[in-house]
């Protein structure tokens, strides 16, 4: 079943009229005929807005009990089982009462619109998830009730209800909008004509942004050539804490402001064990990125700047999206910080932006990496420290004239230790003990400059120096090494998660999954390679990178699946402990491979079977369908070759009518199944060009009974976008079939309509109609549903009709005819691409 289609009344504030203009869209249609019914329209005591809600026929809502009182929701079950054409849906953005069928009312417009309903919506602009913290800090009043931006872009057709700040004030001072009591507080406070204008010029933009997209939607669809333009990806980095949320939104109103704009949300997943991200929290934040139209990636780094500026180079980004340090004035002792030093190594390719938000400069731990993986820095750090630091020591605490005593010393000399311990690991906290151990001896143990030690006391002291030294860097190594563990643990937990969840939803891109892999262990390139047999050279099944690999013997790293597939990667050599997630990839993406290959499979066979079905039908369609005209054609020439009678005039003008008629029906059938043959084998170029409905229409009836036809085509409509010779055939078809299937005595409606950049052609009979559940399967090949006792045909002209209207970049439906019987619509684009006035709208814009 199609999708409805959903059309939106945006405005920048209550009161500019979008309900208005929604209720004059629907009279409109009502009086051409459309299906349309109020689902829910909230008139707010507007006595202009309530007026147009005569005529309009009103699904009864639900009411709902909540905390002792009685609500009323839209009853989204009514309006299935009413099943209209057209349903109106007020307030996009509202939230629904407990116990409704859905939390959001955007949710019960989805369910409409799977359903084949067509919606027309209104919104205000502060109702969008990526505008909730702009409007709060203009208005000071933050939004409850939102939209994600992804429902309101799929939306097929956005209006926006414009409307001056100061036309607004006016109809709010003359009662339009509120009652009287309510008027000047609004005006002092939300209406402000500051407040208006910024909203005014939020909307503005917006759709100036959508309109945009359309631009070069159209561009694309028509193959024109224009300047390259960088697409803008912008990278937001978030660390799981609760500031994550507004970078996301300031990134996605940043990515909105340019055409094509793409948002990705990266959380690096350090190894020194520090991050302290709530899993939750990052679910949330990962939920809010994919309703803004975004991405969420998981990176795994031990450096966070590197990393994340790494990955904003691997995906071309041009611009990086980072909070303010959470970290306190003292903490910067440490180093500047996350931030600072992305903006200080991202170069003149990437923009940086610092976003400031309410938990800056609240703290976050402390900055030292204790347990972290260690780097060559602090390995040669802690061999300073251990060897030199002792030799140091030595030369301060000798040249003081009085020294602090043999014990002190001996602390001093185990805190050296600890920090080499800290630093560098175990191998440079034992040279330091063994350091310091010798000039303890040496320098500070009576008789100095000697190796001796006179005082058993002071033995014991030497020794449980060492013995204690030796036991707090082996403590403090071994729990440098677990921190480092679990940190990498984890790190694999969630990448195996990760993919036991693409697992269960079903994923089945290779190239998506083998992008991560690339990300998650920062390299150049990835390739899945495959080989027939051991003796068949590799060839690549999939890639992502800037590099291409064509065998293992190429790559950095290779991990093997099987005998005769292998995950390759380059850009560096992976320690050992990173094999074991990289052979979890290498299956998954096996499976993903092997997915796509049962998949296309099964493609082929539903089309196998398919071709079988059509050439089954074909030869029922040859064996019967086509032998009752040529029987009749062969007795009436039989007859007429016949010496033995004698035809009057009128026989024989009978006689040559059958044959006649005989012919035209077999021209008919054979023309249906070659135009099937041409649709199925992908082989009808439509030449569009612009063409008069007045001129095409009329040729189209010729194959029908002079007087069964009525027309109403107006000669003010504007002209349309098509092949005129398959537009004569699709609407001869639709006219046949309407003829054959009505009463006889009545009349065939042909009428025509402008309904914005379309124009649609309505065929009207009066015959017995379809249910709805066979609307679609009548469209299908060799389908003859009720038909008339005097009908023939194999079932293709609806089928080469449809065809013919998706060739030309239009559609063909099926719907009811009120008081009985089908209409036919055949919507067609209209060849200027404007839509049409709309009269009495003042101040609508299309988008």
């Amino acid at each position: 079943m199609a999708r409805g289609r959903l059309r939106i009344y945006l405005g920048a504030a209550p009161g500019v009229g979008k309900t208005y203009d929604m209720l004059a869209e629907a009279h409109r249609r009502v009086g051409r005929g459309t299906d349309c019914v109020v689902a829910v329209v909230e008139h707010h005591g507007r006595p202009r807005t309530e007026v147009l809600l005569h005529g309009l026929e009103t699904v009864p809502r639900r009411e709902i009990v909540h905390r002792g009182a009685r609500f009323t929701e839209m009853d989204v079950d009514a309006v299935l089982e009413r099943r209209p054409a057209v349903a109106l849906v007020d307030e996009l953005a509202h939230t629904n009462v407990p116990g409704s069928r859905n939390a959001k009312r955007w949710q019960d417009v989805e369910e409409l619109l799977r359903a084949g309903v067509d919606v027309i919506s209104t919104l205000n602009i502060q109702h969008l998830e990526s505008l909730g913290d702009v409007v709060e800090s203009i208005t000071g009043v933050r939004q409850r009730e939102t939209v994600p931006d992804e429902v309101v872009r799929r939306a097929d057709q956005i209006e926006l209800v414009d409307m001056s700040p100061q036309a607004l004030r006016r109809r709010m001072a003359h009662g339009n909008i509120y009652t009287p009591d309510k008027v000047d507080a609004a005006l002092s406070n939300y209406f402000r004509p500051g407040n208006l204008t910024a909203l005014r010029e939020l909307a503005l933009l917006w759709t100036a942004d959508r309109v945009d997209e359309y631009l070069q939607q159209y561009r694309r669809d028509h193959h024109i050539s224009s300047t390259w333009q960088a697409r803008e990806r912008i990278v937001v980095g978030v660390t799981g804490g609760p500031e994550g949320r507004t970078l996301i939104r300031r990134a996605a109103r940043m990515a909105a402001k340019g055409a094509g704009g793409e948002l990705l949300a990266v959380y690096i997943s350090r190894s020194d064990g520090l991050t302290s991200a709530s899993p939750d929290e990052l679910a949330v934040q990962r939920t809010l990125a994919e309703d803004l139209g975004g991405t969420f990636h998981h990176v795994v780094g031990d450096d966070v700047p590197d990393a994340l500026l790494e990955f904003a180079r691997g995906v071309n980004a041009t611009q990086i999206v980072l909070g303010s340090s959470r970290r306190k004035a003292w903490q910067y002792v440490f180093g500047p910080g996350v931030g600072a030093t992305v903006a200080r190594d991202s170069g003149p390719d990437l923009d940086v932006h610092i976003v400031t938000h309410e938990e800056a400069a609240k703290g976050r731990g402390l900055p030292i990496a204790r347990g972290a993986r260690l780097g060559r820095s602090r390995i040669v750090a802690g061999w300073l420290v251990g060897v030199l630091g002792p030799v140091l020591l030595t030369l301060l605490l000798t040249a003081l004239s009085s020294g602090p005593g043999l014990a002190n010393d001996v602390l001093l000399f185990l805190t050296l230790t600890v920090a080499a311990a800290l630093l560098g690991g175990l191998l440079p906290a034992v040279a330091s003990v063994v350091v310091g151990t010798l000039l303890l001896n040496y320098y500070f143990t009576p008789p100095v400059h000697t190796w001796t030690v006179s005082d058993p006391e002071n033995i014991v002291a030497i020794a449980i120096f060492f013995a204690v030294a030796v036991a707090v860097a082996s403590v403090v190594d071994l729990a440098a090494r677990r921190t480092a563990q679990a940190a990498r643990l984890r790190a694999e937990s969630e990448i195996l998660s990760f993919l036991a969840g693409s697992v269960l939803r079903g994923e089945t891109s290779l190239e998506a999954l083998l992008e991560r892999v690339r990300e998650t262990f920062a390299m150049e390139s990835a390739a899945l390679l495959e080989r027939g047999s051991e003796v068949e050279p590799w060839t690549c099944t999939a890639g992502v990178g800037s590099r291409l690999l064509l065998r293992p013997e190429d790559a950095d790293v290779d991990m093997p699946v099987g005998d005769r597939m292998a995950l390759a990667l380059s850009g560096r050599v992976l320690p050992a402990e990173d094999r074991r997630v990289l052979a979890a990839f290498a299956a998954q993406a096996a499976v993903v491979l092997d997915r796509q290959r049962l998949l296309g499979e099964a493609e082929q066979a539903r089309e196998l079977a398919e071709g079988n079905r059509i050439r089954t039908a074909l030869l029922a369609a040859v064996s019967h369908d086509l032998r009752t005209p040529l029987a009749g054609i062969k007795a009436a020439v039989t007859s007429l070759r016949s010496g033995d009678v004698a035809w009057s005039p009128e026989d024989e003008a009978e006689l040559l009518a059958t044959v006649e008629e005989g012919a035209d029906r077999l021209d008919h059938l054979v023309g249906n199944l070659l135009d099937m043959s041409r649709l199925q084998t992908g082989t009808v170029t439509p030449l569009i060009r612009e063409a008069d409905l007045d001129e095409v229409v009329p040729m189209a009836l010729g194959g029908v009974p002079e007087g069964s036809v009525d027309l109403d085509i107006p000669e003010n409509l504007p002209m349309v976008a098509v092949d005129p010779g398959l537009l004569e055939r699709c609407v001869a078809n639709l006219v046949e079939n309407a003829v054959k299937h009505g009463p006889q005595d009545e009349r065939v409606l042909v009428s025509a309509s402008a309904l914005g950049e379309r124009v649609e052609v309505r065929v009207v009979d009066r015959g017995p109609g379809v249910p709805d559940d066979a609307k679609e399967r009548i469209f299908e090949p060799f389908q003859r549903y009720g038909d008339a006792p005097r009908g023939a045909g194999v079932g293709l002209g609806l089928a080469v009709a449809r065809g013919f209207a998706e060739a030309m970049g239009g559609t063909l439906t099926a719907e009811d005819t009120p008081g009985g019987g089908m209409t036919m619509v055949l919507t067609l684009r209209a060849a200027d691409g404007r839509p049409a006035a709309a009269p009495g709208l003042p101040g609508a814009a299309t988008a």
